[in-house]
């Protein structure tokens, strides 16, 4: 699945993008200064311009909506979060494991960080998908 802006244009979110619309889609609409507390919260110090002119341009790409009835303009995903992972995943599995979503889960269950919960919850996903 593509994410266009418009017919022939992809629109793929870079690291910083995706940072800052995994805040929209967690918290909803936002104001800028709120989407940079929170991006500070969670990595080094962000220069709020930098947010600032980081929104502006995904609201060029079509990847934002900007409310502006207010004097506070409000920020919201124009993205849906399940189709950018899933577009990601996809283009991830397809370059990094020839598209096989077998190798991919191997991988995955290979990893140090697969706790016994995660296993857990795995287990019963297939058995789920089994019946």
């Amino acid at each position: 699945m593509t994410l266009r802006k418009d017919p022939g244009e992809t629109v793929v979110p870079t690291k910083t993008e995706m940072d800052v619309l995994q805040v929209l889609w967690k918290f909803g609409p936002s104001t800028v200064r709120f989407v940079h507390d929170k991006l500070n919260e969670q990595k080094e110090a962000v220069i709020y311009t930098s947010t600032l002119k980081l929104m502006q341009v995904m609201k060029e790409k079509g990847m934002l909506d900007r409310d502006e009835s207010s004097m506070k303009h409000v920020y919201s995903a124009a993205l849906e979060e399940e189709k950018v992972k899933g577009n990601m995943l996809g283009r991830f599995m397809d370059s990094m494991y020839d598209g096989s979503p077998s190798s991919l889960v191997v991988a995955l269950l290979g990893n140090d960080k697969t706790s016994a919960d995660e296993l857990r919850k795995i287990k019963d996903l297939l058995n789920k998908m089994e019946k």
